[in-house]
């Protein structure tokens, strides 16, 4: 009679078991998942200002290059010097977009740190469980 109830508990212990750990895995994978979703976000914004910068860049490069040639065709006339200073201001506005961009970027991580965290702190409970 000892041996029927040993065997119902550990049946009972083994499908609790298997619950916990579908559970435990289920949430692990919704905290996966949200950790993921945070960092792609944070990884988006940065790519978005590496675009705007971009576009400051090109602006600037024709506004540099059109000063350069009024430069050299007006060489003591002042519509050049004006396009000097546009250009400048729109390359100082692109290096200021890069550098926001890149610390977007560097502040998140695909890797899912809080997802590996909590997995071995999991481990560490089950193993001291068994």
């Amino acid at each position: 009679m000892a041996d029927g109830q040993g065997g119902s508990s550990l049946q009972g212990l083994v499908g609790d078991a298997l619950r916990d750990a579908a559970s435990l895995a289920s949430k692990e994978f919704a905290l996966f998942r949200t950790e993921m979703s945070e960092n792609v976000a944070g990884y988006a914004k940065g790519a978005a200002m590496f675009g705007a910068a971009a576009v400051f860049a090109v602006a600037a490069l024709i506004w540099l290059t059109q000063a350069l040639v009024y430069g050299l065709e007006l060489v003591v006339h002042s519509r050049w010097l004006s396009a000097l200073i546009v250009g400048a201001a729109l390359a100082i506005i692109a290096g200021a977009l890069v550098f926001a961009g890149k610390s977007m970027i560097s502040a998140y991580s695909l890797a899912p740190t809080r997802t590996v965290r909590q997995l071995k702190r999991d481990t560490e409970i089950l193993t001291e469980r068994t």
